[in-house]
Parts: C-alpha cells; structure tokens; sequence
C-alpha cells in the first residue's frame, strides 16, 4: 500500500480541495499519512495569491522531495497555473496539475507510476475557455463540527491587484442538487454546521442559463430545510450581493449565523476606483447598514489592502475613518503585493515598503480594539455555542467553541461536551479573544 501526504495553502476551496483530493487518494487504497512523514507520494496544493504564497509553495514542494527524493512530489492548484512551465523545470517537483484537473488526480498517479508520458494540455489546461465546474466532493472532513463545501469557482471581476482570475479561471457554478447531497451527507455523519464557499460566492449561478437570480438565496432557502442542520454561515460576500431582499430573506432562515465577511479592500473611493472595485464607500455603508437593520448586532468583518499604488496619506485617511465608522468585529489586513500581469503591477507610484508596514500597524491596532470592543458587547448575555475543541490557559483546560457570530467562548473542560451545543451566560473575558462562559440557566 502506497503512502500519500496532502498539505495544503491558501484559501477555504483550496482547503476543500485538499480534502476532497485526500479523500479519492483513501478511496483509491492509498494510506494518508501527515506531511511530516515518510510517503510515496506528496500532494501540495499551492496558492498564488501573492509573492509570499507563490515563495511559500515553492518551499512546500522542496521540502516534500527532501524528505524522501524517491517520492513523487505533486503540484497542484493555483501556483501551478501561475507558473506551470517553470515548475515543469524544477527538479523537486514530479507532477505538476492545474486547477480543474485535481478530481483526475488517482489516474495521473497511476499512469506516472506506469510509467506513462502525458502531455501538458492533460494536466495544465487553459483556465479561462473552460465553463466546466470540477466534479469534487467530500464525505468528511478533519474538522469534526464544521463542514466547508464548495458550491462555486472562478471569479469574473478581474479587480486590477488579482491574479486570481487568471489562475481560477470564470465563473463556474455547482448544481444545487449537488451542493443539497454533499450537505444531506455531511449532515447525517454529524455535522451540524456548514460553510459555504467559493472563489467568487456572489457570482453563484451567474452561470446557470435562464436560472441565474437569486441563485444563492435559492439554494440557502433550500438548505435550511435539511432536518439536523443546525448552523449555515457565508463565505466571503461582494458588499452588491446584500439587497434588502437578500438580508431579509437571510434574517427569516433558521440556521443563518449572522457572520458576514464583506470585502471592502479600501475606504478610499479613490482606491477603489484604481483596483476595479465595483461600489463607493457609501454604497459599503449602506449594506452594513441593512444588515444591521435586519440582524441584532451581526459580526461584520472584512479585508483591507493597505499601500495600494498611489494610495495618498489623504487616502489612507478616508480608509481610517472609514473603517472606524463601520466598526467591524474583525479586519485582515493586507500589504499590497505587487503580482505580475495584473494591471495594478504597472501602475506608477508603487508604495514604499516601509509605508505599507506603518499603514498596516495602525489598522492592526484599530481591529484589534474594534475586536475587543465587539466581544465585550456580549458580556452578560445568553448564547448558544459549537462546542470544538480543548485549549489550555495558564495550566487550565478548556473547551472552546463558537457562538452564531463566530465569537470564541470558552467552559471549564468536559470531554462529553465537544462537538455539541452548550448554552449558557456570558462572564467575562478570558482572554482579549475569548468570553467565559457559564453554563445554566
């Protein structure tokens, strides 16, 4: 019996992916052993996101040839689109396999162990002319309370500082009908949360002929009738997606987690304008405020590109005070990475280094305060919690879970309580990122 690691970097689909790959290798006689291992066969799905993630994949694949140079050592995923060619070249790397090919992934093993020569066009495909969405799905996966599924691909947006569309291709949607069999599965192995996620989760069905509105609600309105779902949060929304009919229709569904990750990127309308993006500031506001409106103190976070090209003090400024008005439960931020063959890569006035690491500072200590503040906002409340896992503070066990607006709590350890729902009152803050929480009435 062959042994096969899998790691993987980047995103919830890459994530998904890995899973999903793990699982054909199991199902295919394969035993999957951890990356630290000795194994026959190493799979690596690579991100490309930014030069860091592209330096971080190349690491990844090198260190999996130096740990046994006889195994075979796959690329895969979104770095090898970004790079294909070079990879080929590179000596730690055996097989190399696009994005769109990862569900072939058995049968290019078995024609590399055979000894077969295949063709690039096999395994590297030209992202952009397919329309095809990737027949990919899991039973289970390594989390043992939360399922992510994959219900969309690709991303028709082409925002001037993303790679993404290059390598992810367009827009490719999953049928309802499957997305509906995988949660049906993964609900009766237990599961009683699920995440919804793709590249592009507000173009879900945009590809659907003559069924394209509405396609998201649809199919949300569908899964919140599955009996023993308790729990469906969103992945990361386009702030246009969130009409008042999307969040009212979201506010009526039982298993909504009020989580909302909106994408802002700037608060710079400005900036906003120079990377493609599709809103002002005022139009970001309003959806929050919709949200707001029809949820009691929803959790709003985002992300944030600082050192945007030509992003000016003034400008920075505005994405300052923008994000303090919003007052979000939690922000990413991101220096700009300046990625070849994407327009913002030929802008002029490309930030200095030491303005992107300043820039990101201030915001870091802004979220973390907003955070805290947000946190804090439950204190002496009732909340229900997902139960997930053992974390031990000074010498204490704990087990922490997550309340519907993913805000960490924490009870005194009971192995009997993992995985389940506890309910109790909000005591205080163990730590600047996790509420105690009482049980009882």
């Amino acid at each position: 019996m062959r042994k096969a690691a899998l790691h993987n970097l980047g995103c919830k689909v890459n994530a998904y992916e890995t899973e999903a790959m793990g699982q054909l290798l199991e199902e295919a006689g394969y035993e999957i052993v951890p990356f630290e291992e000795k194994a026959d066969v190493y799979v690596i799905n690579t991100c490309s996101v930014t030069n860091i993630a592209d330096r971080k994949s190349r690491q990844m694949l090198h260190r999996a040839k130096k740990r046994n140079p006889q195994a075979a050592v796959v690329a895969a995923g979104c770095y090898v689109q970004a790079a294909g060619a070079e990879l080929e070249k590179d000596p730690a790397v055996d097989i190399v396999i696009g994005n769109n090919k990862k569900a072939e992934l058995v049968n290019i093993l078995e024609n590399y162990f055979a000894g077969k020569q295949m063709a690039q066009e096999e395994y590297l495909m030209d992202i952009g002319s397919t329309r095809e969405y990737e027949a990919l799905s899991i039973k289970k996966i390594s989390c043992h309370t939360r399922a992510f599924i994959k219900i969309q691909d690709g991303c028709n947006q082409f925002c001037s500082y993303c790679i993404i569309p290059y390598t992810r291709g367009r827009v490719r949607s999953r049928r309802p009908e499957e997305v509906m069999a995988e949660a049906k599965e993964l609900v009766s192995r237990g599961y009683q949360e699920i995440v919804l996620t793709g590249i592009h989760l507000s173009s879900y069905g945009a590809d659907f002929q003559g069924e394209s509105e509405n396609a998201l609600l649809k199919l949300m309105t569908s899964l919140d009738k599955i009996p023993g779902l308790q729990r469906m949060r969103l992945g990361s929304l386009e702030p246009r997606v969130v009409t008042w009919e999307f969040a009212r229709t979201l506010a009526d569904l039982r298993t909504i987690c009020p989580h909302f990750h909106l994408s802002l990127q700037s608060g710079s309308d400005g900036v906003l304008r120079r990377m493609n993006r599709r809103y002002t500031g005022s139009e970001y506001r309003e959806v929050c405020r919709r949200l707001r409106a029809c949820f009691d103190n929803p959790a709003i976070t985002t992300d944030v590109i600082v050192g945007f090209p030509g992003e000016t003090e003034e400008e920075f400024k505005e994405t300052v005070d923008f994000v303090k008005d919003i007052h979000f439960y939690e922000m990413h931020i991101f220096k700009y990475s300046r990625r070849e063959g994407t327009r913002a890569a030929g802008m002029d006035c490309q930030t200095e280094e030491a303005v992107k690491s300043a820039r990101s500072d201030r915001l870091l200590r802004i979220g973390a305060d907003m955070s805290l503040e947000y946190r804090k906002s439950f204190l002496g409340q009732r909340r229900e919690v997902l139960m997930e896992e053992k974390t031990v503070l000074d010498g204490v066990p704990y087990l922490t879970g997550h309340t519907r607006e993913y805000v960490k709590a924490a009870v005194l350890w009971d192995e009997g309580k993992q995985g389940q729902m506890v309910t109790g009152n909000f005591k205080e803050m163990l730590t600047d990122e996790i509420v105690l929480m009482e049980e009882g009435e």
